[in-house]
């Protein structure tokens, strides 16, 4: 690819979303503005945005990596991201809106009066965070080098540097905007190019791919591990949905419970069409790029292909476009990552003895910038790993910690502080030192797989612990739990006392 059209696009990119990041500085007035957006998002933009930041380098370079490199079993990758949704409409997004919280920790706090609990949640709110956003700076530096050969590190920094500016200029209201102007680039900029690749492939007489059966039909029946690794994947995608931060906290953003629930419907579709397109990509990529595999360079299928098989101004003109389109994906799962982490952080600032100089909004931007350099010197000094697995790594870690937390918090009156704690911290230790075993050892066998995709038996522990030590501490179920329960569950429309 001609590297000027690489840096045009990249540079387009960061000028329109530091743009649109600035248009939403004008509507960010109040803390609640900066926060949640004074909860005035209407269900299409928010889906949009939603879409916008859940789609990230996992979803846009790496299901067309695994499905170039391992097959149709990969697949399970995005019909667990898109079905947890599902799961967040049915059992979290109404009642989690109703409880008036900002972010994950104040919905512990409330429901069950526990500074601990906030404290804790907090921590693992950063913990998801920086999991989560290591893939994306990793995604942004092979891309960058991709399409420019610039240095491994450039574009990470490049997309940390344009994500701290939306996020310190105009909070959630600019970063609101951003991600819904970056879904549908996302969407147009996978869509075009497969436009041509599917006819330069028809014009090649459509070539069935070059595979054995196992990648075309996965065998189960003799292959344990492949068992495993499919229910473990499904179980970190359908839960950890509903306990990423960022995803989460857009929900509070939604006018009342009845709009988090439309927004989640239109999100569905939203995914349900996205997700069509890598996988397209990745088994043009086992006709035209298969020699990716043995280079480690799975990853980069998406960007290599209109120069593959087209060619020529053509063919860098549409890799361009899919380079615009990575870019969006990265700023966009950033920017909602790092809004996350810095609404949870900031919040915790204020009464503290360091806080007392910066509250408030104030709080929100100290910790945008601090935050976001952790996983930016880990994404730059770390051994990079396919980005849709090192994703899986925080869907794990949500999926053992918040969601018990969310689930068993919404539905369940027995859940106690101490179960919480419990689980939060049983469940977070199991899945949270999986991946630093997984890239410091390599463990190999069902060791490796085990620590690998740890969610099939973390999550587990998560939920037996939070429901053990709630049932063997029933004496301290919090006071106000019935007035808490009434609250979560009882439509806005109804005349009731909804104050705690």
């Amino acid at each position: 690819m001609n590297a000027s059209y690489g840096v045009f696009a990249v540079t387009a990119v960061a000028i329109a979303t530091i743009a649109i990041g600035a248009f939403g500085l004008r509507f960010s007035r109040t803390t609640s503005d900066f926060y949640v957006a004074s909860r005035s998002v209407s269900p299409i933009w928010n889906s949009s945005a939603i879409g916008g930041e859940y789609l990230s380098a996992a979803s846009y370079l790496g299901v067309a990596g695994l499905v170039l490199a391992y097959g149709a079993d990969m697949l399970w990758y995005p019909i667990g991201w898109t079905a947890g949704y599902l799961l967040l409409l049915v059992f979290v997004a109404a009642p989690l809106r109703r409880s008036g919280a900002y972010t994950i920790p104040d919905f512990a706090q409330v429901r069950l009066q526990s500074t601990t609990v906030r404290y804790i949640a907090s921590l693992l709110v950063v913990g998801v965070g920086w999991l989560y956003l290591i893939p994306q700076f990793q995604g942004a530096g092979l891309t960058l080098r991709t399409v420019t050969g610039a240095p491994y590190w450039a574009g990470s920094v490049l997309v940390a540097i344009i994500v701290v500016i939306n996020v310190v200029s105009g909070g959630m209201r600019s970063i609101t905007f951003v991600q819904a102007f970056q879904y549908w680039l996302k969407l147009t900029a996978l869509l075009i190019p497969l436009f041509f690749l599917v006819n330069a492939w028809r014009g090649d007489g459509s070539p069935s791919p070059a595979a054995d059966d196992q990648w075309l039909f996965p065998d189960y029946d003799s292959n344990p591990e492949g068992i495993y690794r499919t229910y473990s994947v499904m179980i970190a995608t359908f839960l950890g949905t509903m306990g990423l931060p960022h995803v989460v906290v857009r929900f509070y953003t939604n006018p009342d419970g009845r709009a988090a629930r439309r927004t989640t419907l239109i999100v569905l579709g939203l995914l349900g069409t996205f997700y069509l397109m890598p996988t397209i990509y990745g088994v043009l990529g086992r006709l035209y790029a298969s020699d990716l595999i043995a280079e480690g360079r799975a990853d980069a299928v998406v960007l290599e292909l209109p120069g593959r098989m087209i060619g020529g101004t053509g063919g860098d003109l549409l890799a361009a476009l899919l380079t615009a389109g990575a870019f969006a994906a990265f700023l966009s799962t950033s920017s909602g990552l790092t809004m996350s982490i810095a609404g949870v952080v900031g919040q915790d600032l204020v009464g503290t003895r360091f806080g007392r100089r910066f509250t408030g909004i104030a709080a929100l931007r100290l910790a945008a910038v601090t935050c976001i350099l952790v996983p930016l010197a880990l994404a730059v000094s770390a051994e990079r790993i396919a980005v849709a697995n090192s994703v899986t790594f925080a869907f794990a870690l949500a999926a053992s910690t918040f969601c018990p937390l969310l689930v068993l918090g919404i539905w369940w009156r027995g859940l106690t502080a101490k179960g919480a704690i419990a689980g939060m911290i049983g469940g977070g230790l199991c899945a949270g030192i999986a991946p630093i075993l997984t890239i410091a050892v390599r463990p190999d066998g069902w060791a490796g797989l085990l620590l690998g995709q740890p969610a099939a038996w973390s999550v587990p522990v998560g939920f037996a612990l939070m429901i053990g030590v709630s049932l063997a501490t029933r004496g301290d179920i919090p006071a106000n739990v019935a007035r808490t329960m009434v609250r979560l569950h009882t439509p806005e429309g109804l005349d009731v006392d909804r104050r705690f």
